[in-house]
């Protein structure tokens, strides 16, 4: 993996900045950029509108990025459903099952609000008991906790495949075979774990699966919902219009099957091609790569930031986790920090809640939130040097 190579992919790297802020949204490549304007420039059209050359052209290219990203999850095409990012594939799963009082849904206290507040709001509209597991202080489980919380009753179990805060790598695959045991659903968010680790839906058994395009070097307003194809018919979609249907009378409708029945409306054409050409970049490097490069970064920053004064480190060993690491430095905000690091060195980071507040408040006992660093594919280890120096001088200033 030729990481100098790789950079010269994304100019805006040349503007001398560090971009440890990948948890939130990758860069974009050339490549992707390029694939983009080509379908503005050369076949600009709406796909499955038209019989004419141009559309298509936007169809095929529209198709060849399903099949694109079956192929990076190892699924069916038609097993692929087109969203604006993860937030919108986890609700359409939570709309769109039929839910009835007394029904159960299994999560944990890591979440992302987006993979939490749905579930309460169906508690609040349908009367569905939300069961929560719980994580250590690493933001890790123990799987027994969910052989005891999955029932009978459980409709369905939805769980991160790895923690936006902590970067800690939850067991999926052994808690899909227990939600299965239980003839319970499994959906898995897999936002921080598709852009950065070989993933083999097969492997982990889910019958859901969402993440975004924005986070794995594509672009945004671009996400995907895994669907298992048996429930492809069962499950009510988001919005319904255009584009969804079989048959219409003034007095009925016919939803289409497949994919096609989710995709209301004219599509993200340009996106969802920009998508495609990200899974190609990402493949074309090697996903088991991206991983032990990322792996290297994290083990080198978690060790030496454990041992900076100061500095409390947030989640589990790094052979437990993403190239994903929070921290705080005592005495300064999170805010201050990343502040400070992006005007004395021009490094980018997140600070905050993440969107994770029960997980400062249960979890790591800190409403105010963390400082977050994540790695991705373009990071080098000098990079990884500079910051921890900036940590180390902040961290200093305070004695």
């Amino acid at each position: 993996m030729n990481v100098k190579t790789i950079r010269q992919d994304f100019p805006i790297l040349r503007t001398g900045i560090i971009y440890f802020d990948n948890a939130a949204s990758s860069l974009t490549p050339e490549p992707v950029l390029e694939k983009m304007m080509e379908f503005y420039h050369e076949y600009r059209a709406n796909v499955e509108r038209g019989v004419h050359r141009l559309s298509q052209k936007a169809g095929e290219e529209y198709a060849n990025a399903r099949s694109k990203v079956a192929d990076l999850i190892h699924v069916k095409p038609e097993e692929v459903i087109m969203t604006k990012n993860t937030t919108e594939g986890i609700n359409t799963v939570a709309s769109g099952l039929a839910w009835q009082k007394g029904d159960r849904v299994v999560v944990t206290n890591i979440e992302h609000h987006s993979n939490l507040i749905v579930w309460l709001r169906l508690k609040k509209r349908y009367g569905v008991d939300v069961e929560v597991v719980r994580a250590n202080s690493e933001g890790i489980f123990d799987v027994a906790d969910f052989e005891r919380a999955i029932d009978d009753r459980t409709k369905l179990v939805t769980v991160t495949h790895a923690s936006n805060v902590l970067g800690a790598i939850t067991p999926v695959a052994e808690i899909a075979a227990i939600a299965h045991e239980r003839d319970a659903l499994m959906l898995v968010d897999g936002a921080q774990s598709v852009p950065h680790i070989p993933l083999d839906v097969r492997e982990i058994g889910c019958d859901f699966l969402a993440f975004s395009g924005h986070k794995m070097c594509g672009p945004t307003g671009i996400g995907v919902l895994y669907m298992r194809e048996d429930l492809l018919d069962e499950v009510e979609p988001l919005c319904i219009g255009g584009g969804t249907i079989k048959d219409v009378g003034l007095d009925y409708y016919q939803l289409a099957q497949g994919p096609h029945r989710f995709e209301a409306g004219t599509p993200p054409i340009a996106e969802a091609i920009g998508l495609g050409a990200a899974v190609d970049y990402l493949q074309g490097i090697g996903m088991d790569a991206i991983r032990a490069h990322e792996a290297r970064l994290i083990m080198k920053m978690y060790n030496e930031m454990v041992a900076i004064p100061k500095v409390t480190v947030y989640g589990p060993e790094p052979q437990r986790r993403v190239g994903i690491l929070s921290f705080n430095i005592e005495g300064l905000n999170p805010h201050e920090v990343a502040l400070a690091l992006d005007v004395t060195a021009k490094i980018m980071i997140r600070s905050g809640a993440h969107c994770t507040l029960p997980l400062m408040k249960d979890v790591i006992r800190h409403p105010a939130g963390t400082v977050r660093a994540s790695t991705y594919l373009y990071n080098t280890g000098e990079e990884v040097d500079k910051f921890l120096e900036g940590i180390s001088e902040l961290s200093a200033s305070l004695t």
